[in-house]
């Protein structure tokens, strides 16, 4: 009964989620002052893409409501991070773009937990973690509807 598929998704789910709360946590102390996690996902994201986004496809992202993404963008904003400007064809829609400032605050929080995280795959070693991330990687398409 130890290893029962009902037994098996629940020791994978416990450990994802102490996982992820335990990554968070951590990461979250060495962000740069003021930088919060959500704030740190957006820019990284809006600087890997380098396009601009709409609010609404921002939340969509990250499986969030819009007001949340709206609070969000607007302390990035705030902040000088992100730019903010009106769809030129219709107004009642807007497009997010990360600013210089925020790429360089994406930048300095990435090296603030690039040790963090480097430490912890030096620990498990790079060939395990290069076996689990198909996994993971799965695992995620098809709790988001993907695969």
């Amino acid at each position: 009964m130890a290893d029962s598929p009902e037994n098996l998704a629940t020791a994978l789910f416990s450990e994802l989620f102490m996982a992820d709360q335990l990554a968070r946590t951590q990461v979250s102390k060495v962000l740069p002052k003021g930088m919060e996690l959500s704030h740190f996902g957006v820019l990284n994201h809006l600087a890997r893409i380098s396009e601009e986004r709409t609010p609404a496809q921002l939340a969509a992202t990250f499986r969030v409501t819009r007001g949340a993404m709206t609070n969000t963008l607007s302390k990035l904003e705030w902040a000088g991070h992100v730019h903010i400007r009106p769809d030129w064809d219709d107004a009642r829609r807007k497009f997010v773009s990360i600013s210089p400032a925020g790429r360089s605050a994406r930048d300095a929080a990435l090296q603030a937990i690039t040790p963090m995280i480097g430490e912890v795959v030096a620990a498990l070693g790079t060939e395990r973690v290069r076996a689990v991330l198909p996994v993971l990687r799965e695992m995620r398409r098809r709790l988001a509807g993907d695969g």
